[in-house]
């Protein structure tokens, strides 16, 4: 078949043949099918869906359209984490440490910035001349020596999702559970890995908004791990607010810093622990949950977790120093503080919101080439619960270009809801899927 004629059958909600599925991945890979033409079939999916037998096909093409590499060489059990994306999610900058520092390999390819939620890459490359460039020889070494590596996908690593993840971010087919689902896991499953973490958000900052969506989105995930013989376990994780209370790259890999020393806000650092126990007993090295988070509470207190982010950051290319000194990394020029309109409390946030404004300040992407500045950002010095004073600071926006800096403010102060009361605790982790 022709693209136009695939495009048309799915529009239209018919089933697509594997066969052809196949031919379409490895035709806009190589580029005779335009990208166009793939934004119009992501579209008609988005609308339309993926059976169980279309998707497995469509992931295993985008898996399969690259190298999938072999790390059998590193003979323990390859554990890694993925999150499908949330505002102030720098997880992955201390649980690869922190798992890493416990005796389990973690080989992470990670995405950039898609949408209104933040990119491990973009977070790494605020650290001075950390490279997440890296060849698939550097990688297979660094994670057989250092025990982690933290890379972006390479023109040989299911290069059809390094295409396709950029133009979706663009097209608004980011939010649909089989695109999610085959890109994630083509990427995950190219890494060389054994088993799979999935920390899947739900709420007004995640592409789910609703548990049953989440649940839907993790057990499809969960699915195509077990089509492919890998073990994969999931927590829905709530993503109602922003995590942590950084938000903005440099910002964020301080705070990161911050948890592995134990000084980090109660809720990231409970995220993070949750999810690297969970890959501790996946990777063998704990028999429970509670055994493997006594032993990340000895690697925070022991020191060996922030060592083993220099180590990481020194093998990678990047300055080690920064992880001590925090004026190494870059800092924005100037900071503006947003103000409660109102006494009470804050009864919530809308995070896509505050996402989204931090795109406009410039910690994000609004085109492809969209240069992002790591400099900039927002501290949350209230979130939901806290009790404010009318005219009390309740965001600073670090900025270095004033002129979105008004947009910016009334974005921030449109996310936030004060009202009389204090809201009920909402738990961090929703539920549990394997």
């Amino acid at each position: 078949m022709q693209p136009y004629e695939l495009i048309k059958a799915k529009r239209d909600g018919q089933k697509l043949d594997p066969s052809d599925i196949r031919a379409f991945i490895e035709a806009y890979t190589a580029g005779t099918v335009a990208d166009y033409q793939m934004s119009a079939m992501c579209m008609a999916i988005f609308f339309k869906g993926l059976d169980a037998r279309e998707l497995g096909a469509w992931a295993r093409a985008m898996l399969e359209s690259g190298e999938v590499l072999d790390l059998s060489d590193t003979p323990a059990v390859k554990v890694d984490k993925h999150s499908t994306g949330g505002v102030g999610d720098k997880v992955s900058l201390s649980l690869a440490p922190l798992a890493a520092a416990c005796g389990v390999p973690v080989p992470m390819i990670s995405g950039r910035g898609l949408g209104h939620t933040g990119g491990t890459l973009d977070k790494l490359e605020s650290i001075p001349g950390f490279r997440v460039d890296l060849p698939t020889s550097e990688y297979r070494r660094l994670v057989r020596e250092v025990g982690c590596c933290l890379i972006g996908q390479t023109a040989q690593v299911a290069p059809a999702d390094k295409k396709l993840y950029a133009l979706r971010d663009v097209t608004a087919t980011v939010d649909c559970i089989p695109l999610i689902a085959s890109s994630i896991m083509s990427k995950k499953l190219a890494e060389g890995i054994d088993a799979l973490v999935l920390d899947v958000k739900v709420g007004s900052g995640a592409f789910m908004k609703t548990v049953d969506d989440a649940r839907t989105l993790a057990r499809t995930m969960i699915g195509l791990g077990a089509e492919m013989n890998r073990k994969v376990v999931a927590l829905l994780t709530d993503m109602d607010q922003p995590l942590g209370r950084q938000i903005g790259n440099a910002l964020e890999v301080r705070e990161a810093v911050d948890m592995l020393r134990g000084e980090a806000p109660e809720d990231y650092t409970e995220i993070t622990y949750a999810l690297t126990a969970e890959m501790l007993v996946l990777g063998k090295k704990a028999a429970s949950v509670a055994e493997a988070r006594e032993k990340l509470r000895k690697s925070v207190a022991d020191g060996s977790a922030v060592r083993k982010l220099k180590e990481i950051v020194q093998s990678q290319g990047g300055d080690p120093r920064a992880i001590d000194d925090y004026s190494r990394l870059p800092t924005a020029r100037s900071t503006v503080d947003v103000v409660a309109p109102a006494d009470g409390f804050v009864t919530s946030i809308h995070t896509e919101g505050v996402g989204l404004a931090a795109v406009a300040l410039g910690a994000g992407r609004q085109r492809v080439d969209s240069r992002i500045d790591p400099a900039v950002g927002f501290t949350l010095l209230k979130k939901v619960g806290d009790a404010v004073t009318r005219g009390e600071p309740m965001v600073r926006v670090h900025y270095n270009d004033a002129a979105p800096v008004e947009d910016v403010k009334a974005r921030l102060l449109a996310a936030y809801r004060v009202g009389p009361d204090a809201p009920a605790p909402r738990p961090l982790v929703l539920a549990r899927v394997e």
